[in-house]
């Protein structure tokens, strides 16, 4: 599977995700298609430490951790190894991450969950190729749901706030909080 990948000579790769079964299931998919996982860390701290005595060629990087900010993570890569390539992924897609990521240095920026073929042909594009459009895009309540659960975080869970910055009623804004995600 290797040789379908046409990966280059040097394949390490960094995954750095705090979602433990995630991370798991990663690693062995990224294992199974050539990649040789240098670290599968689940802190800031430890990926920074591998970022700067041992830099691979590749990165998977979680946006938000439980210590620290992915963004980070993908400086430092870049600051001790220019040419590595990586793919940011988060679970709080908006444009104002995703411009950040890119201004971090990463290469792609992805929604979880993220299925390791996706994250592979992210990593290994070419810069000059344009992106598929997705297979499963999410749908516009679903948009707006991540959006507004987005702003509710901003806003350290202070329903008026939100409501008032979401330009909604508070009593709608309840509503919406108690409901489940859309699909």
């Amino acid at each position: 599977m290797a040789e379908e990948l046409n990966l280059p000579e040097d394949k390490t790769l960094l995954i750095l995700d705090d979602d433990t079964p995630f991370r798991t299931r990663l690693e062995r998919a990224m294992t199974a298609r050539g990649f040789e996982v240098t670290a599968a860390v689940g802190t800031v701290v430890e990926a920074m430490k591998v970022a700067r005595d041992n830099p691979p060629a590749f990165a998977v990087v979680d946006l938000r951790l439980d210590d620290g900010d992915g963004l980070d993570v993908v400086r430092t890569l870049h600051d001790h190894r220019p040419d590595c390539r990586a793919v940011m992924l988060t679970g709080y897609g908006n444009i104002a991450t995703a411009v950040a990521a890119v201004k971090s240095g990463a290469i792609d920026y992805l929604a979880k969950p993220a299925d390791a073929d996706d994250v592979a042909k992210a990593l290994l594009a070419r810069p000059d190729a344009k992106p598929e459009p997705p297979e499963n895009p999410m749908s516009a309540d679903r948009v707006r749901w991540e959006h507004i659960q987005r702003v509710f975080e901003l806003c350290n869970h202070n329903v008026s706030e939100t409501a008032r910055r979401l330009n909604m009623h508070r009593r709608t804004l309840q509503r919406i909080l108690a409901k489940r995600a859309p699909r």
